[in-house]
């Protein structure tokens, strides 16, 4: 009697392998849905903690500028305004705070101080009174109304930050000054809106969160990045020619490639290190400034540029380099005019991911300085390049050293901005690999 098995008979083997299948494809499902968790959970807290930097409380006040203190010869001449500090507008914003305040009926409780009231104002408000003051020296003697940024604990108060619970805990704002801060916005002084200076103010010090801004540290990074655009794409496009168009196949090249990959996988701060080696120590260059930054960039890099475009060229049929060397075309035409190319998406691809690894980098740049507190903006280049810049990453590292937490909301704005810098530029990859792709 014969043993014959139906087709249709589902043997103990493929009952395994089914099993197994069934058990790879949960694990790669489970893989996947736990990335997308952890991606959702890391944008959120992201978004919740840094969308309330671009929103900033403003104070809207009526300010008395007194000839009397402010142009004492009275010449309206602004160099001779100038001898006034800070410390001369700064009483005349109080005085402001509390004369709206009488306006609107508030009467001051035991223990509080005119001082008190105007601490609601923030510390940059005086400056931003005085550079009014020079720029437009003929409202002197005259009652202005002015917008000024709120004090970093108010712009909390206004975001829900702050609270009468924390305030019994902290020695910066008291239950008092918030019921203050309640009235004057029932008296339409007080508002929230988009918070512009946030993308074009330079940075501030510790003690004036509400003031702290991105303008230094982007233009920051866009000079460095010009400067690793323009050294590393055609260093980095003619290296990658040459090893796998022209060079002999040898030990030196092969040393060269296995060197070209080891570099590729070195830790960043390495760079740093020979970045402030070399372009600091000796060659001279000026610590923190964009110049430095953006050669050290452009050394980490290379390698990532070298391998793309070298996996680009290689790409690239074999037989279009043949058709173009049949009909009579010599080696460097059928390279720049064939070739290269088609190989262009794949180069312009691994260009733009490499400029994108490189504008979030933090660690090579701390090792040259870039992690000073920089005030003023770098002049427009070639000069800018040489002048003192912070960069967004470091920005970033800054202000997660600060203990206010105004910085803190800061810092996670600034990482939405460098987000969605980085999303524009992988976005651009995409759209220039599609343009510019070819088929054969």
């Amino acid at each position: 009697m014969s043993n014959h098995t139906s087709l249709y008979t589902v043997s103990d083997n493929v009952r395994r392998r089914n099993a197994v299948e069934k058990r790879f494809r949960f694990y790669g499902l489970t893989a996947i849905a736990i990335g997308i968790v952890a991606l959702i959970v890391l944008l959120s807290s992201v978004l919740s903690n840094g969308s309330g930097a671009f929103q900033q409380t403003y104070v809207t006040l009526s300010v008395h500028l007194p000839a009397d203190k402010l142009d004492k010869q009275g010449n309206r001449d602004p160099e001779e305004m100038k001898s006034v500090s800070t410390f001369g507008y700064s009483p005349l914003i109080r005085d402001a705070v509390v004369a709206r305040a009488d306006e609107l009926g508030w009467v001051m409780p035991e223990g509080m101080k005119p001082k008190d009231m105007g601490a609601l104002i923030s510390k940059e408000a005086a400056a931003q009174l005085r550079n009014f003051v020079l720029a437009n020296p003929e409202v002197v003697g005259t009652t202005i109304e002015i917008e000024m940024l709120a004090n970093g604990r108010v712009d909390g108060y206004m975001k829900g930050r702050v609270d009468r619970e924390f305030a019994l805990l902290d020695s910066n704002i008291d239950v008092e000054q918030l019921d203050l801060v309640d009235l004057l916005i029932e008296g339409g002084n007080l508002e929230k809106r988009f918070n512009w200076a946030f993308l074009t103010s330079p940075d501030a010090s510790g003690q004036r969160p509400e003031a702290a801004g991105l303008g230094v540290a982007i233009l920051g990074s866009a000079y460095m990045m010009l400067v690793v655009l323009f050294l590393a794409l055609p260093i980095g496009v003619a290296a990658s020619i040459y090893l796998e168009e022209f060079a002999p196949t040898n030990k030196w090249t092969d040393l060269i490639e296995v060197n070209i990959s080891n570099l590729a996988a070195v830790p960043s701060i390495v760079f740093g290190i020979l970045g402030l080696a070399i372009f600091i120590n000796f060659a001279g260059l000026p610590q923190s400034a964009p110049i430095v930054g953006g050669l050290v960039l452009t050394l980490m890099t290379l390698p990532t540029i070298i391998i793309a475009t070298r996996a680009s060229l290689k790409s690239v049929p074999p037989s279009i380099r043949d058709a173009a060397l049949g009909v009579g075309a010599s080696k460097m035409q059928a390279v720049f005019h064939h070739v290269l190319p088609l190989a262009a998406p794949g180069i312009l691809t691994g260009t733009i991911i490499g400029l994108a690894q490189a504008l979030g980098e933090t660690a090579p740049l701390l090792l040259i300085g870039m992690v000073a507190f920089v005030k003023e903006y770098p002049s427009m280049p070639p000069e800018g390049f040489f002048d003192p810049a912070s960069a967004l990453p470091v920005q970033v590292f800054n202000w997660t050293q600060r203990a206010d937490a105004g910085f803190v909301e800061r810092a996670s704005g600034a990482i939405i901005v460098l987000l969605v810098f980085l999303i524009i530029m992988n976005a651009v990859a995409v759209l220039l690999r599609r343009r510019f792709e070819r088929r054969w």
